[in-house]
């Protein structure tokens, strides 16, 4: 077989390496541009998982490699000379150069043939290959040649980079964030030889722009960022190698592979250094590259989709990491006003694949310091409390946790009454231990149902229903309860989810929305409110109330995501009005800034109120972070409490992200950007990421949806897992904290000691 690799880095020539060793009869040539010493960058980095992958495929390159880098357990994170380090991390750098060179070595030792300055422009010069590994980087000329057939994508991020080395010696992977006159800059440092370190800045466009730095400059970036970093580079000079200033490029492609061409490396997807190398993503998918084309040399079509199928999900996974990790950086000016400890434990948590437990297993001296930092600024005496234990107030209603049930439908009402069921539903959480528990929405009209099995509280017996439940909750209970008050709009009169998925009823009634425009194409065109519709709703929101605080609620929440009524003022998507209710952002405020101030002003000013929103739409067009953090602002001085951070659902051809704790990075920005307090949602699965959440201050309250559906007794579960000893077990059950807490104990242990049995050796040279 013929291989021809396009591309002498790292990824091109490891692959080259496993093929012809596992293939000696393989007539494999690499083709690089670039002399054999030239090196752009200085170093890479490589995790102790991936340096076991190494040793295991190729021990004499591993043990090359393994000669000549530098090894770290510990990480710091330093900020205008406050400093905190954490262990246990297991990563070592080495020099890009060195590197190329010893791949280089044992390709020739191998068999491979190696053809240095030899720029390719034209894939006919290899119409005898049986297969063409375009491994060419970043702007992979053939790739992009056949982009469509490869379902090519590429995204410009926003911050500036600039990659840099230094000789100042660094005894730790080292994140050096600086306050400067002109805004945050962040060097990503680390050592990669004796006397050697990388230097990656990154900052914001803006703070770059104040600081009047040029993307060429390289002489005049060193003396700006050598005078800014003075004290860290602690009398150690800057170095440049082509050293530009960039932004990163997000590269994804739909497939790998066309024909007998095969993307590899940078070419077929892109990592941000801010959870590790692109060096380290394309050599580990290079050696599942070499091990498909083993497995099936004389089936390349075969071959390519073992590749693919063996690391798309994963290369899916840490690409989703990464811009997470990437996003956390861009809105490093928001993150840096946190407190030295709560920012560190931030900057560890960023990308979601680290947290609380996580690091406790590292570094527990790190983790007890941000617990016991977190647990003195609200004033705990008991410095070890989990987060999610911890009491929280909002006006004069005291939660014991920061646990919320969030809104989830029952459609279980029969003509707008509650019943037993929604007292078993409800009661079952609060006995449970759930901090605050919010109702399902509660429609303030017969026309503001979603469906035929949608609660109302408009009449008497309808308060006298829900006051049996709210009543049962304070006398057997700790747990707080607020009402979820919302009107339908364009998507009411649906099916229940089971019998039909947004699909109209037989007889529907007439829909309200800001602009005539339908859900979808089965459901009926809304009628656009005139000012005597809206003067009808605020009536039957000021009611519903006064109807609440009747019943007994401790609190609302005002609904106003998803697209029903109040929502679909605020998108651009669903408000298209050319009046004084449409076109900017505080336009489209307006009615539902009338409706929540009609609800303040007719419930117990000691209570509090909550607005729940969509901080993104998932579609072209829609609402912006700018008007989210306008509309949290507008409810806040309007005299919310707390805004209840959501997405989606504003229009049916959404496209969504979704992922673990997906929502929080829109939480963030509302809390950290207004100052208003706000709940997080978004499959948040487990005790563990609620206290992660409520540590690194994107939340200060988080619900849970579907995972209390199922399991009424989490918040049991979670305080045996966690021996917090809970002070609101009901009597009755007091007996169950003998087989629980002890059993969630070993299950805690247990699940601790696989993870540690399952850390990666270390590689520290002895």
């Amino acid at each position: 077989m013929k291989i021809s690799v396009i591309g002498g880095g790292p990824g091109g020539l490891y692959f080259s390496i496993l093929a012809k060793k596992a293939n000696p009869e393989f007539q494999i040539d690499v083709y690089e541009r670039n002399k054999a010493d030239d090196a752009f960058g200085f170093g890479v980095v490589f995790s102790d998982e991936t340096l076991s992958e190494f040793l295991s495929r190729d021990p004499k390159s591993y043990e090359l490699i393994r000669s000549r880098f530098a090894y770290w357990d510990d990480l710091d994170i330093a900020r205008d000379g406050q400093k905190i380090r954490i262990t246990g991390n297991g990563f070592c750098g080495c020099s890009r150069k060195t590197l190329l060179q010893l791949l280089q070595q044992r390709c020739r030792e191998e068999g491979v043939v190696l053809h240095f300055e030899h720029a390719v422009e034209d894939l006919a010069a290899f119409k005898d290959s049986d297969v063409i590994v375009a491994s060419d980087g970043i702007n992979s000329l053939f790739r992009d040649k056949q982009a469509t057939d490869f379902g090519t994508t590429s995204s410009i991020q926003k911050n500036k980079f600039v990659w840099m080395g230094s000789t100042r010696p660094l005894d730790a992977f080292t994140y050096f964030f600086r306050n400067t006159p002109y805004g945050p800059i962040v060097a990503h440092t680390y050592q990669y030889e004796e006397g050697k370190s990388t230097w990656i800045f990154e900052t914001s466009p803006e703070t770059w722009e104040k600081a009047g730095l040029v993307t060429e400059d390289e002489e005049g970036t060193i003396q700006k960022l050598s005078e800014l970093f003075k004290e860290e580079l602690d009398g150690h000079g800057l170095i440049s190698n082509r050293s530009h200033w960039r932004n990163f490029p997000i590269i994804t492609n739909t497939v790998w592979h066309k024909d007998n061409i095969v993307l590899l490396g940078d070419a077929k997807a892109t990592a941000h250094y801010s959870i590790g190398s692109g060096t380290k993503l394309a050599m580990e998918c290079a050696i599942a590259l070499a091990d498909a084309i083993t497995t099936h040399p004389k089936d390349i079509p075969q071959a390519f989709q073992m590749y693919e199928q063996s690391r798309r999900k994963r290369v899916e996974m840490i690409q989703h990491a990464a811009k997470v990790s990437l996003e956390w950086f861009e809105d490093m000016d928001r993150h840096i006003q946190q407190d030295f400890l709560p920012f560190a434990f931030g900057v560890m948590t960023r990308s979601k694949k680290v947290t609380l437990e996580n690091l406790a297993i590292r570094d527990a001296s790190f983790t007890d310091a941000v617990l016991k930092d977190f647990n003195k600024s609200i004033g705990n005496a008991e410095t070890k409390t989990p987060p999610a234990f911890t009491p929280y107030q909002l006006r004069q209603m005291q939660l014991q946790n920061r646990i919320v049930m969030a809104p989830m439908e029952q459609y279980a009402a029969q003509d707008g009454l509650v019943s037993d069921w929604h007292l078993v539903h409800y009661g079952s959480r609060a006995t449970g231990g759930v901090g605050l528990i919010l109702t399902e929405s509660v429609a303030v009209s017969e026309e503001g149902k979603i469906t035929l099995g949608c609660p109302l509280i408009s009449s008497q017996q309808q308060i006298d229903s829900w006051k049996k439940i709210t009543d049962f909750i304070h006398q057997n209970s700790k747990s707080k309860i607020g009402i979820q008050l919302g009107h339908s709009g364009r998507r009411g009169a649906v099916k229940r989810p089971w019998e039909g998925h947004d699909e109209p009823i037989e007889t529907p009634w007439k829909l309200l929305a800001p602009s005539a425009i339908p859900y979808n194409s089965k459901m009926p065109v809304p009628k656009e409110m005139d000012r005597q519709d809206m003067e009808n709703v605020i009536t039957q929101f000021r009611n519903a109330a006064k109807n609440a605080e009747l019943a007994g609620f401790d609190m609302i929440e005002l609904q106003a995501n998803h697209g029903y009524l109040l929502a679909s003022f605020l998108s651009p998507l669903t408000n298209n009005r050319k009046d004084e209710y449409g076109g900017t952002v505080t336009n489209r405020l307006k009615f539902p800034l009338e409706v929540f101030k009609a609800v303040r002003e007719n419930f117990d000013k000691n209570r509090p109120i909550s607005v729940r929103i969509s901080a993104i739409d998932w579609a072209n067009g829609g609402i912006t972070p700018e008007d989210v953090l306008e509309i949290a602002k507008a409810f806040q001085q309007a005299g919310a409490d707390c805004i209840d951070v959501s997405s989606g659902y504003t229009v049916s051809h959404q496209k969504p992200a979704y992922g673990r704790m997906y929502q929080t990075p829109f939480s963030d920005a509302v809390r950290n950007s207004t100052g208003i307090p706000v709940i997080t949602a978004g499959t948040i699965q487990d005790i563990d990421q609620i206290n992660t959440i409520i540590l690194n201050r994107r939340a200060d309250l988080v619900a849970l949806g579907r995972p209390l559906l199922l399991d009424p007794g989490f918040v049991r579960n979670a305080q045996a897992y966690e021996q917090y000893p809970a002070g609101d077990i009901p009597k009755a059950y007091e007996a169950g904290i003998s087989h629980l807490y002890p059993y969630k104990l070993s299950e805690r242990k247990a699940v601790e000691g696989m993870k540690k049995a399952l850390k990666p050796e270390s590689h520290k040279n002895s």
